[in-house]
């Protein structure tokens, strides 16, 4: 597994950082990526609010200005934050995997780690739904593409993997499997938390074993073509 650090990250924010940010103190840059999370989670980019960031953060929000060139940077470089936290926490999981013997077992545990994580971090649960859900389609774009990737560098693996071992079929479509996960996982990350997500399989309010369950159902009719 491929260690991801801040010189391999997706380069979504990096040309809108000032050097203000990077010299800023520790502490003081990570009350303001708290409040910026908290806020651009609950109200997207295009309904966050870079007063009440500023607010929460203790900081003018001049100060903003200081560190990134506008408010699409900022929230760029947040969101690409939330995806280098996620991808840190998980990467264990995703290196006992590939030592794994059973592909529906291991991608099973996954799910479930993938959705307990998000349960456990609220902030980069918002982030998830407002890369996944904003509005402003050139801002999704811009987001959800490095994103997309990232979700491909620890997946793509696996499955080549499986393909190798002969646990998927070798004509399995490595590039559809792949493509069909990246949309399953923010709808896993979001639909037991978030209302109005599921359809003809709920997952919202589940929990435990009935949530391990119903989630694996969707991954099970994902692989049903490709498992040996």
């Amino acid at each position: 597994m491929t260690v991801l650090d801040s010189s391999s990250a997706p380069d979504m924010a990096k040309s809108g950082t000032r050097s203000t940010w990077l010299n800023l103190d520790p502490e003081r840059r990570q009350r303001v990526l708290d409040a910026a999370m908290t806020e651009f989670g609950k109200h997207g980019y295009s309904g966050g609010s870079l007063n009440v960031i500023a607010r929460e953060a203790g900081v003018s929000k001049g100060s903003l200005f200081q560190y990134f060139e506008d408010k699409f940077a900022f929230f760029a470089h947040v969101a690409e934050h939330a995806s280098l936290r996620i991808y840190a926490e998980l990467e264990p999981y995703l290196d006992k995997a590939e030592r794994s013997s059973d592909f529906r077992e291991m991608f099973a545990e996954l799910v479930d780690v993938w959705i307990a994580y998000m349960q456990a971090n609220p902030l980069e649960r918002g982030l998830t739904a407002a890369t996944t859900l904003e509005l402003d389609p050139e801002v999704r774009r811009s987001v959800r593409e490095p994103v997309h990737r990232l979700y491909a560098q620890g997946i793509r693996p696996l499955l080549a993997d499986g393909v190798a071992t002969g646990q998927l079929r070798p004509d399995t479509d490595v590039d559809a499997l792949l493509s069909l996960l990246i949309l399953l996982l923010p709808h896993l990350a979001l639909a037991p938390f978030e209302p109005g997500l599921d359809s003809a399989l709920p997952l919202y309010g589940t929990s435990g074993p009935q949530r391990s369950r119903q989630a694996l159902r969707l991954v099970d009719t994902l692989f049903a073509g490709a498992l040996r």
